[in-house]
């Protein structure tokens, strides 16, 4: 099975995690935190960085490594590095998805998310509860 290696941002403002809705493809419109696939040459944050420029005009800064989610998916398998983000500077502009929303702790699983994004929601739980810290 091929591997597809990507990266997402779980960005972070004021209690809130940012999640966006793809507009396009197979997976048209499931909810997934913004990324992309790694080019030849880039460090996952590097990748990030330059996708989250290219999808939402915004520089992003990558922060902290929250998890490798491995997914298998039926035409093909899912590795997906996950960072804490914090936008640097723009505005979130929607390029290439149909809906964006701010969510809070609460609201994580108000949106039909995408399986592999899904499975980083409850780590993501975990380690707000671990560290104390809200979003």
């Amino acid at each position: 099975m091929k591997t597809i290696k990507v990266v997402a941002a779980v960005i972070r403002h004021e209690n809130k995690i940012f999640a966006t809705q793809r507009g396009y493809g197979e997976f048209k419109d499931g909810w997934e935190f913004p990324g992309g696939k790694i080019e030849a040459g880039e460090t996952p944050q590097e990748a990030l960085v330059r996708e989250i420029k290219e999808e939402l005009e915004t520089v992003i800064e990558a922060g902290e490594r929250i998890a490798e989610i491995e997914y298998d998916y039926p035409s093909f398998h899912l590795s997906m590095d996950c960072f804490w983000a914090e936008v640097v500077s723009g505005n979130l502009v929607l390029r290439e998805h149909e809906a964006a929303r701010w969510l809070s702790k609460d609201e994580l699983y108000c949106v039909d998310w995408l399986p592999a994004d899904r499975a980083l929601i409850g780590i993501i739980e975990k380690a707000l509860q671990s560290t104390g810290k809200d979003i």
